[in-house]
């Protein structure tokens, strides 16, 4: 019982989290000038993890970051190739 408690909290937090990253901007292959808001997000996950080791928050932070990265990449790659 307490580990699908701890999967729906974890589950909840991974959800909310990725909203929160894809609202924010980042230039992929300089389609957009501005700020590098995810970038910035992944390093100050990163000292955080380096600060406190083994959290699992930062943990799950660190993997929705490289999903949400992934995400954007796969979308560029298919815009460009519908635009040619």
């Amino acid at each position: 019982m307490a580990v699908k408690i701890y999967s729906d909290v974890e589950d909840d937090f991974r959800e909310r989290y990725n909203n929160y990253l894809r609202s924010m901007k980042q230039r992929i292959y300089d389609t957009y000038l501005g700020y590098n808001e995810l970038e910035e997000e992944r390093k100050m996950v990163n000292h955080q993890a380096m600060r406190t080791p083994g959290r699992r928050g930062e943990e799950i932070k660190s993997e929705e970051i490289d999903k949400e990265f992934s995400r954007r990449y796969s979308e560029h790659k298919k815009a460009m190739t519908y635009s040619y």
